[in-house]
């Protein structure tokens, strides 16, 4: 909503000011449609250059991040350290053994299931289940285990921000772009050297339009994009590291409760239950698993 808000008042803000000086929004729009098929169309020309379908993919589903905010809200958390409280209580209550039915197939597990929005996030289910299934293989070296994590991490949090990278190096080359547009213009303007100077001073212009597109485009709508994408990323990062802080936790021998207490501590502001309400949906889950 804000992001909308931001760019309405972006250009009420620019082409307003430019206006009430007395400039003629006649220049600009007749030069617009060649200006932006230039500088766009070698933008977008540079973008999938530079990019594999992948991340060309990531940046249309971007986009859509970018407005929407963090998929992950405040009940999600919850969901985490209360699916997370579940897992650990069942191992540590009822051995390894009780818990591979639900690791090897957490789709039809009695304790994913009572959680659908996580189990949609496959890269949380699997790491979830893939550094529990570590522990059943007897690998219980705390700092073993927090370094599989960590690298697992890592790897998904840079295949994430691929996206906003890109869209951040489009940003970067626009007025790059736009001054080639405007060269362009003014390489027209030249061979038209002898034409009167209102017919001259219109073409310069036009070409100078290039080089505020440039500027503008990136500064005002792709570079904020990117940033605002990155800054979703690094928010819905702080999710999985939840998951890593309570089975590290675990590891080192607390109690389920204690581990999830931990995890919680590494919940964003915004969206971390009290220690109230973390206790209350603890204590409505089933003592059975």
């Amino acid at each position: 909503m804000f992001q909308i808000i931001g760019i309405v008042l972006l250009f009420a803000m620019v082409f307003g000011s430019y206006i009430m000086a007395g400039g003629n929004m006649g220049i600009i729009l007749h030069a617009l449609p060649h200006e932006m098929m230039a500088i766009g169309g070698a933008a977008v020309a540079a973008f999938l250059i530079s990019n594999s379908m992948t991340v060309i993919k990531g940046v249309g589903a971007g986009f859509g991040k970018a407005f929407a905010g963090p998929k992950w809200k405040a009940s999600d958390y919850r969901d985490l350290l209360s699916l997370l409280f579940l897992l650990t209580k069942t191992m540590k209550s009822k051995g390894v053994i009780a818990l591979e039915s639900h690791i090897e197939n957490p789709g039809e597990s009695t304790i994913f299931s009572r959680f659908p929005r996580i189990t949609k996030d496959h890269f949380a289910v699997d790491f979830i289940c893939d550094t529990l299934r570590m522990m059943t293989m007897n690998l219980e070296d705390p700092h073993q285990v927090e370094d599989a994590m960590e690298k697992q991490l890592e790897k998904h949090h840079h295949e994430a921000l691929a996206p906003a990278h890109s869209l951040q190096n489009m940003a970067d080359g626009l007025p790059a772009l736009g001054i080639v547009a405007a060269v362009l213009g003014v390489v027209k303007t030249m061979g038209s050297i002898s034409e009167p100077p209102e017919v001259l001073g219109g073409m310069i212009g036009g070409a100078l339009v290039g080089t505020f597109l440039g500027v503008f485009l990136a500064y005002g709508l792709v570079g904020p994009i990117a940033a605002r994408l990155t800054a979703v990323i690094e928010e819905e990062a702080a999710f999985y590291k939840i998951i890593q802080a309570v089975l590290v936790a675990h590891l080192h021998g607390n109690a389920a409760q204690i581990s999830v207490e931990i995890g919680r501590g590494n919940v964003p502001s915004g969206a971390q239950p009290s220690f109230l309400e973390l206790e209350e949906a603890l204590s409505a889950m089933p003592n059975e698993a």
